[in-house]
């Protein structure tokens, strides 16, 4: 009974994170998502959480990061991706190739560690995609969840610094240096109403009766993905049996966006990111707070490398194919930290016409980022320089 009523917590415990990012101006600067990990570390590390958690928390894991993958893609849609077709597609591209460099140049220098190749993959993953693909890949590829905890943490402190330095400075720094040249509007309106973020606002209303009961039928949607995913994986050996079926996911998740009936349903991209948080909150729960004292300063070097390397081989990319600088940096924000943050840094460059473009590549990068991280991972193992 005690462990039926935690898990009832978990599943409840986001809608208060989110009233807490909405009504405290600390809270929504830290996220949901760190919040949850927080408290989950909290009532793990508190001896709160009964001894005959552990089992149920690791299958609530799985099922939340199984349901949430095609809930989060179901709002995109590939036919909105052609327009986009043109200098951000191929600035978008320098920025993926860039991050799979990179990271195979941070694998070398950490191959002593065995799980060097776990790293890697996460790392093309969640930088060519977000946290929903870093979630995916690290329990394709098996990560303990104690490493998933130290990748993300370091990977939110480095992705601020980032963030900051995206808005601020790095378009002058850029200019200045004769690196990439100015933008030239171009006269395009910067309407984005059509692409979903992650906007808190828009989780105020999914609990309305007809908003609610079409939710209902995504997420039984999703729930059937998920068992023919699992079905999928059952048909393979048992080491390659989690990546078939996260790739499988994936790849039903996109064909579903292409259902009129489904990609219609509204806030299935806040529904996929609600579930999303119960994951964060149950591998925070199993997560060692010793691990988090002392800090692996390859680790943390690692991922400053991936992020800023990515960047000075994108620009240099760029430069080649004769690509300006705010589309150089809004598509590497967009590969490196998402869609939600691709507003932020256009308002940074005053240049809200390539809102719709940043967002939209972001969307891609959900998409590939899975096939990409496990791809690499898998090469990377099999694979003795």
């Amino acid at each position: 009974m005690a462990i039926a009523l935690l898990l009832a917590a978990y599943l409840l415990a986001p809608a208060l994170v989110l009233w807490l990012c909405a009504r405290f101006t600390l809270a929504r600067k830290v996220g949901a998502v760190i919040l949850c990990y927080l408290i989950g570390i909290a009532v793990g590390n508190s001896g709160l959480a009964p001894a005959g958690l552990k089992p149920a928390l690791g299958t609530l894991q799985d099922v939340a990061v199984a349901l949430a993958l095609p809930l989060l893609l179901l709002s995109s849609n590939v036919r909105r991706w052609v327009p986009t077709a043109g200098r951000a597609l191929l600035a978008f591209g320098f920025a993926v190739l860039a991050v799979g460099l990179i990271t195979a140049a941070g694998w070398l220098l950490l191959r002593d560690r065995p799980d060097a190749w776990q790293l890697a993959g996460m790392s093309f993953g969640v930088y060519t995609g977000g946290t929903p693909n870093l979630a995916a890949i690290s329990k394709a590829l098996q990560v303990p969840n104690d490493t998933f905890i130290v990748f993300h943490t370091y990977d939110t402190v480095v992705s601020l610094v980032y963030i900051l330095f995206m808005a601020s400075l790095a378009q002058r720094l850029f200019l200045k240096l004769g690196l990439l040249r100015a933008y030239r509007p171009r006269g395009a309106g910067a309407d984005a109403a059509g692409l979903e973020v992650e906007s808190l606002s828009a989780f105020q209303d999914m609990l309305r009766p007809r908003r609610a009961a079409w939710l209902a039928l995504a997420l039984l949607a999703a729930a059937g993905m998920m068992a023919i995913a699992f079905l999928a994986g059952q048909q393979v050996s048992t080491d390659a049996r989690t990546a078939v079926s996260i790739l499988t996911l994936t790849t039903l998740g996109i064909a579903a966006s292409l259902v009129p009936a489904l990609h219609r349903i509204q806030r299935t991209f806040q529904l996929g990111f609600y579930i999303l948080l119960v994951f964060c909150l149950a591998v925070g729960t199993q997560a060692r707070l010793d691990s988090l004292v002392t800090v692996q300063w390859e680790l943390a070097g690692f991922v400053a490398l991936v992020i800023f390397g990515s960047l000075l081989v994108q620009a240099l990319l760029c430069r080649l194919a004769r690509l300006d600088v705010d589309t150089c940096l809004v598509t590497h924000v967009s590969a490196i930290c998402s869609p939600p943050f691709v507003p932020v840094v256009t308002a940074g460059l005053k240049n809200p016409e390539l809102l719709p473009a940043g967002i939209t590549t972001g969307i891609i990068g959900y998409a590939v980022g899975n096939y990409l991280g496990i791809g690499l991972a898998y090469a990377l193992r099999g694979w003795t320089p």
